[in-house]
């Protein structure tokens, strides 16, 4: 039975008196509206399952993000719980749902256009290949971004197509079976429509094609008005084939006066649809792994980059220790990591990527770890950083230990553009013998600011002092309040406000020769030599000053006043729910016009437009914003202010008309309504603009063994040229591209990059490629960042079958009052015939034992005993491709028959799930 928490986030979408498929538009059910509402109902169902399974209750206290993540993760653990994990995962989706009305607007097949309904299906099946592959090597975030894109095309299907014409009442199973037909296509010479002048015609379609049940789709072109004669047109200002006859369009993207009943059944079809595939996606993936692709987690993920040459033997010994306390002392709280990463790096290695949720596996993999090698100073610590970038979820802790300069800096601007886009934050502790400072120490600071960290540099034997700050950043709900930087110092005052959902406050200040007052909103000052004072407790190692905050801090505007003539950077941070996460966007046209996330560099010259969510502690109605604006990180400017629109669903969209010179962050305030306490958060990453653009798209995933062609373009609003471009690749695959590009203002010029994933190279592997471009004088430069998949192509997708060979059930009482000392049995087999073979066995529904074992290489027999007050047992058998089969068997009242036992293959149990969902 559907949940009325689900039943309010499904009506959602289907709510509102003008409903669209068009992404975000204020007040419309959309693609977007209608991928959240579907995502937190099959969160919301699989939280309840975990929350039942483990013995508590799941009762949210609201319907918002905030709330879900509160009731999914348990409310005995201690700490603070943010939804921000989960905020930016949803939004991660829905930004790859709606790019595909800008990337691919003339796209047939990504669409459902023009009767192109076998390679329409050929992208949804591959795709839901591509994401449980992408789950199985935890590859999360190449999994959510092919889910979005899958869900868009599978929803317009349901707007394109005149599916519901045909009097449809259900969804079309076959779109996730390609083993199966797609019956009954129009031919490519069968008319469809009739003419409709008015563009707005109840009903175009041929009563021929209605009658003999002919699927069709609407013709659509931006760039000519050509279409096969008789056939529909998609419809709409956009397509140009709208006003060749027959005219019209039998879209039912927007609803109107003319198509409410078939918009509002397409709305409903799409929905179930959508839960169905997120169904099978989910039963292939398991509980625990689905709610780590969705971003439901304690706090932020711990990863370690640790230098394993010679001389940095105290280092890991420190950096073993840390880990130790981190796992021990905030195992079973709401601080507890939700993953483990470490990488080491020496030279000529890096690598390779540790990461695992156990907290024994990381302490075992961390012990292994020995000094030795490494001949010269120089190390390759920016190829580990990059390695954690890419691998680490987005919003990451990266926390890398050296005592050396970096051979590989050449990777120096391939690794801020990695920062910009995940926003992890990177903290740099750099040891030294006395009187022996690390050359180029620079770059390591440059590369700690651009990500909101901090470059620590102390003596190897005092390193243990400088540590509490991972202790303090590896926790749940982190925020920042302030951070800047000057170079050089100068004597300034800060202003920063302090509300009362925080907790445990931190200042950072890392420089040399550096003196400074703290002042609270009631005048009481602590000076930099007090160690313990009236404010806070103050600690230095190294270039590091850390100030704690007391507990009994006080509410409103603080002061600190730092005088030195020496560089220098300033943070403050706390633990806090109200947060905010945003992206950078550009709008675009076409025929569903939206805002799509910018995969570089705002344009300079150009007013800077973000797409912005605040987290408050009981979702977005509980909190107001006031200003939002680009700060400069490094100068004493006070930012750019701007101009805020609500687009609906918490989602702001922020419009600056001048973007600040140089590095900036996005700084915001407003009000927590529940305390009524004003509230002050800081970005951590910093961004700046540029004059050139660079586009490139992802158009699908790639095979092991073959090369592919992935086109880029560049453009510069400023002085054209020879601009440089430098491609890399996380996996160092075989690439090839032009190292240049000829660039006349104003115009784009075209390339192609061609790379090629070893013949090895398991399925499921996700690449993230960087596309740096530079201007002549090197002055400007920008990048673009992709993630793609790499998958062998599989023709199985038959699901395993389970056939019920017995059922011990006749004992069972007729009183179910005395059921309890009674049990009943079943044995089944599961098979998966000539399919890839079985890979997992579970229990869906029942509270007894389920025991399996193999018979043979292609069949499993499955043992399940329960009490006979436990009358429904449901198993799943997933495949090694992913491919998911049920067995359900329910006892009926005692003495009589066994019930009949149900060998249901997926397709037909989803189609079940669907009417239900209706009813």
């Amino acid at each position: 039975m559907t949940s009325l928490l689900g039943i309010a986030l499904l009506a959602l979408a289907l709510s509102g008196p003008a409903g669209a498929f068009y992404p975000i538009r204020r007040g419309m059910s959309s693609h977007v509206s209608i991928t959240r509402a579907v995502l937190l109902q099959k969160v919301t169902e699989t939280c309840r399952t975990v929350a039942k399974a483990a013995g508590r209750k799941f009762n949210p206290t609201g319907s918002s993000p905030e709330e879900l993540v509160r009731a999914c993760l348990g409310p005995t653990a201690t700490g603070e719980v943010s939804g921000a994990k989960f905020h930016s995962t949803l939004q991660e989706i829905l930004v790859q749902n709606g790019l595909l009305d800008r990337d691919f607007a003339n796209s047939a097949p990504h669409h459902f256009n023009s009767e192109a309904f076998l390679a329409g299906r050929g992208l949804i099946t591959e795709g839901v290949v591509a994401i449980k592959a992408n789950i199985h090597k935890e590859n999360f975030q190449a999994a959510r971004e092919t889910l979005g894109r899958v869900l868009h095309t599978l929803q317009d299907f349901y707007s394109h197509s005149n599916w519901v014409e045909l009097g449809n009442t259900g969804t079309d199973i076959n779109l996730m079976r390609p083993d199966l037909p797609l019956d009954n296509l129009a031919g490519v010479d069968t008319a469809t429509c009739s003419d409709c002048a008015s563009g707005k015609c109840k009903s175009q379609i041929l009563r021929k094609i209605l009658n003999e049940k002919k699927l069709t789709s609407g013709y659509l072109s931006i760039s000519s008005s050509t279409k096969p004669s008789g056939k529909c047109s998609h419809g709409g200002v956009a397509d140009l084939t709208s006003v060749t006859q027959p005219r019209g369009g039998i879209n039912k993207d927007e609803r109107r006066s003319d198509n409410v009943a078939v918009h509002d059944a397409a709305v409903h079809e799409a929905t179930a649809a959508s839960l169905q595939l997120l169904e099978d996606i989910h039963l292939a993936a398991g509980d625990n792994n689905f709610l780590r692709m969705m971003g439901i987690a304690r706090s932020s993920v711990v990863c370690f980059v640790i230098d394993t040459t010679g001389s940095m033997s105290i280092d890991i010994s420190e950096a073993r220790a840390v880990l130790y306390k981190i796992i021990d002392g905030k195992k079973g709280t709401q601080d507890e990591p939700s993953e483990y990463i470490l990488v080491a790096f020496n030279d000529p290695k890096f690598g390779p990527m540790i990461r695992t949720s156990d907290p024994d596996e990381m302490k075992a993999e961390i012990s292994k770890l020995k000094a030795g090698g490494g001949g010269d100073i120089a190390e390759l610590c920016l190829s580990g950083l990059q390695l954690a970038l890419t691998g680490a979820p987005s919003s990451s802790q990266i926390y890398v230990f050296t005592d050396a300069i970096a051979k590989d800096i050449s990777l120096k601007d391939t690794i801020i553009a990695l920062i910009r886009t995940t926003k992890s934050t990177v903290t740099y502790f750099t040891t030294t013998r006395p009187n022996r400072p690390i050359p180029d120490f620079h770059n390591y600071k440059d590369l700690a600011l651009a990500s909101g960290g901090l470059a620590i540099q102390v003596e190897k034997k005092k390193l243990a002092m400088a540590t509490d700050i991972i202790q303090d950043t590896s926790t749940s709900a982190l925020v920042t309040v302030l951070q800047r930087a000057r170079n050089p110092g100068k004597d300034e005052i800060f202003r920063f406000m302090l509300d009362k959902s925080l907790k445990n406050i931190t200042i950072y200040i890392t420089g040399t020769s550096i003196s400074f007052s703290l002042t609270n909103p009631a005048g009481v000052s602590q000076s930099h030599n007090e160690a313990s004072g009236k404010l806070g407790t103050i600690k230095t190692a190294g270039n590091l000053m850390r100030v704690r905050l007391n507990a009994d801090k006080q509410a409103g505007t603080w002061k600190i006043n730092i005088m030195t003539n020496q560089p220098y950077t300033l943070k403050v941070t706390g633990q806090s729910i109200i947060t905010f996460i945003y992206n950078f966007v550009e709008s675009f046209g076409g025929p569903h016009p939206g805002y799509a996330v910018l995969r570089g560099r705002p344009q300079a010259g150009q007013p800077a437009t973000l797409m912005l969510s605040v987290i408050g502690r009981r979702g977005p109605s509980s909190i107001t914003v006031g200003d939002v604006n680009l700060v400069p990180v490094s100068g004493s400017a006070s930012g750019a202010t701007s101009t805020l629109t609500d687009m609906g669903n918490g989602d702001i969209l922020v419009t600056v008309n001048v973007a600040p010179q140089g590095e900036f962050v996005v700084l915001l305030k407003g009000t927590d309504k529940v305390s009524n306490s004003e509230f002050q958060r800081q970005s951590t990453t910093q961004m700046s603009v540029s004059k050139v653009t660079i586009q490139a798209v992802v158009d699908s995933s790639v095979e092991p063994g073959k090369a592919s062609k992935l086109p880029f373009s560049l453009m510069t609003q400023g002085s054209g040229g020879s601009f440089s471009i430098n491609i890399r690749n996380d996996r160092s695959f075989p690439i090839s591209y032009p190292k240049s590009l000829n660039l006349t203002t104003g115009q784009y010029s075209n390339a192609t990059l061609t790379i090629t994933p070893p013949a090895d190279t398991p399925s499921g592997t996700d690449i993230t490629l960087t596309i740096k471009a530079k201007s002549p004088s090197r002055v400007d430069s920008n990048y673009a960042v992709l993630r793609f998949s790499v998958f062998t192509k599989i023709t199985d997708f038959i699901q395993p079958v389970c056939d019920v060979v017995s059922v011990l059930a006749d004992h069972c009482p007729n009183d179910m009052s005395q059921c309890k000392p009674f049990t009943w049995e079943l044995t089944a087999h599961l098979t998966d015939g000539n399919g890839t073979g079985i890979q997992s066995i579970s229990l869906r529904q029942g509270t007894g034992n389920l025991t399996y074992f193999p018979l043979s290489n292609s069949i499993f027999q499955a043992n399940y005993n329960a009490s006979c007050c436990s009358q429904i047992v449901e198993f799943i058998a997933v495949d090694d491709v992913g491919n998911v089969g049920k067995c359900y068997h329910s006892i009926v009242h005692s003495g009589g028959p066994p019930a009949l036992a149900l060998s249901l293959p997926l397709w037909l149990c989803l189609l079940v799930s669907a009417f239900a969902i209706r009813l």
